[in-house]
């Protein structure tokens, strides 16, 4: 068992997007992590979700620790992420697994996707911990230098990791209610407040919000604070855990409610600029997020495939029954298509990262977009697939529910649904986002989806004219709408590559399937059910064998110029 060599779209997706020096750095390393996720990631995984966390307030002399003991599976899985594969570390420093620079953004997620499908809960505090020195990096680099070092290394007697603690119980996602007080006393400041949901809140560096005197109301008046777990003279920062969250999912790792009691605090970057470097944080995450949805949408859709071919009903196995071939097929195509998206966010912040302000403008908007429409629909999936495994689904012996679980928090970590549609709806106000789509990927469609692109421009720009009420009613359906369009694009994209590259037409039919259910969600694609084998695996299909019901984009090269 290989995760990576059962994934019938990774390794092509690949192929394409990276130049050919790096495909070659990431292979080993997929063939590695795609072992430990079907084997042993998977087996501690499991182990650490069945024994979640555990807060010991005080010591039995009553001295106040706010220790946080994990079960060993928790550690194991944890070196797994950090050590061994440096998924916090290859962003922001050189020679992580030989890259001579930084590796790609690509990298990372392709690598955390493989990862997220056996351990979910830990992507969490991993995504902070990476956020969190990308944030010192971007907006104070030089008074930071150690913690970045300290939070992007792989060595287990230095690593540490981060945590953002936002959400306050009076606020929730309104953050310009944060309460939280700052106050300076000159070489340092205290924080004193309460945070509702602080994940990782054992994490060495934390980044958090505080009201900072005479900055003003609402969100103008907030600066960002590192709070660390240490004073500088070693003595325990007044930061009291007052309880663990018992959570649905994602159980492996810790959330808790948190106080804090004049904590030191130093002020990270420009105070007056507190919430937009948090935003900054927060739309990583939100992208990680995304990544986590189409990993759970992959580990489903596997495990209803080898489940359906192994039970016979009615004399033959479920995979040959058409009603369960016809239920397949949809789950197949959209966990394809959503890989085809994060990866695709992967490269343009890649880009952005590197001084592509067109690229800025396209992950500002693609992430949201991502966040919002693969966590929704990885609970749907998620849940068909527990549905095809039966009564055994819904036992906790099989990875079912655990994936069912944690499926439901990306719909809220970082921005429920309706916050994040709303934040596609402020794109278009502010910049035409839609546009920006429009113009991206729309001049490398034709046919159908070509003319989709140009529909969707114009319900854009009518949706903007609609009062400021109408427009909040009707975003969270249309930035589906321009979600899909993307997908769509993209698998086109990659069906021409590969028709060119290796005559195979299997991704074709993936991208038909995929357009024909967007224009009717009970269409039958005969062809597609027919190859359901291939598409499932990654086998060989012959171009001849795949009807020209629409064209694909024949120059994916001219949006990128």
């Amino acid at each position: 068992m290989n995760y990576a060599d059962q994934d019938p779209a990774l390794r092509p997706l690949l192929d394409r997007i990276l130049s050919a020096e790096d495909r070659a750095r990431v292979e080993p390393l997929l063939t590695e992590l795609g072992a430990l996720a079907a084997g042993e990631l998977d087996r501690q995984a499991a182990l650490a979700d069945a024994n979640p966390p555990k807060l010991r307030p005080y010591t039995p002399d009553g001295e106040r620790v706010d220790a946080i003991e994990y079960h060993p599976a928790h550690d194991r899985v944890a070196s797994i992420a950090y050590e061994r594969f440096g998924l916090a570390a290859m962003s922001h420093r050189t020679g992580v697994h030989g890259w001579p620079t930084t590796v790609p953004h690509t990298v990372k997620y392709a690598l955390s996707y493989l990862y997220v499908q056996s351990e979910f809960g830990m992507a969490c505090p991993l995504s902070m911990t990476d956020s969190a020195a990308r944030i010192l990096g971007l907006f104070d680099p030089e008074r930071y230098a150690d913690e970045i070092a300290a939070l992007s290394s792989t060595d287990p007697q230095h690593r540490v990791t981060g945590a953002m603690f936002m959400t306050e119980k009076q606020g929730g996602t309104d953050v310009g209610r944060t309460e939280t007080a700052a106050t300076d006393h000159g070489t340092h400041w205290t924080l004193t407040g309460q945070k509702w949901f602080a994940s990782n809140p054992a994490a060495e560096v934390v980044l958090t919000l505080a009201r900072v005197p005479g900055q003003g109301e609402g969100t103008r008046g907030l600066g960002m604070f590192l709070v660390p777990r240490l004073r500088p003279d070693g003595s325990r920062n007044s930061v009291r855990v007052d309880r663990l969250k018992d959570k649905l999912g994602s159980r492996s790792i810790a959330s808790g409610e948190v106080t804090l009691e004049e904590a030191y605090a130093t002020p990270v970057g420009q105070l007056g600029r507190g919430f937009r470097q948090m935003a900054e944080m927060v739309n990583v995450s939100r992208l990680s997020n995304a990544m986590r949805a189409t990993a759970l949408m992959r580990r489903a859709v596997r495990e209803s495939v080898d489940h359906t071919r192994t039970r016979e009903v009615f004399g033959k196995p479920l995979f040959e029954q058409p009603l369960m071939r016809a239920t397949l097929l949809p789950l197949l195509v959209d966990a394809e298509a959503a890989l085809g998206l994060v990866l695709e966010a992967a490269a343009r912040l890649t880009e952005a990262d590197q001084g592509s302000a067109a690229a800025r403008d396209l992950i500002r908007v693609l992430t949201p977009l991502a966040k919002h429409t693969l966590c929704k629909r990885a609970r749907t999936v998620t849940g068909e697939a527990m549905e095809i495994r039966g009564g055994n689904g819904y036992i906790e012996d099989w990875v079912n529910p655990r994936l069912l679980r944690d499926a439901h928090l990306g719909s809220i970590w970082e921005g429920s649904s309706n916050v994040i549609a709303l934040d596609v709806l402020r794109c278009m106000r502010r910049q035409n986002t839609h546009h920006t789509l429009a113009d991206t990927y729309g001049p490398s469609a034709t046919g159908r989806l070509a003319d989709r692109w140009k529909l969707l421009r114009e319900k854009g720009d009518a949706l903007l004219q609609l009062p400021p009420d109408e427009q909040e009613m009707r975003i969270g359906r249309y930035a589906d709408e321009l979600t899909r369009a993307v997908m769509a694009t993209l698998l086109f994209e990659q069906a021409d590559h590969e028709a060119a590259t290796t005559g195979n037409g299997r991704t074709l039919l993936v991208a038909q399937a995929h357009l024909a259910l967007m224009d009717d969600p009970d269409a039958l694609p005969r062809t597609a059910l027919d190859h359901l084998a291939e598409l499932a695996d990654g086998g060989m299909v012959p171009l001849g064998a795949v009807p020209d019901q629409v064209s694909g984009p024949h120059a994916p090269e001219a949006r990128r110029d």
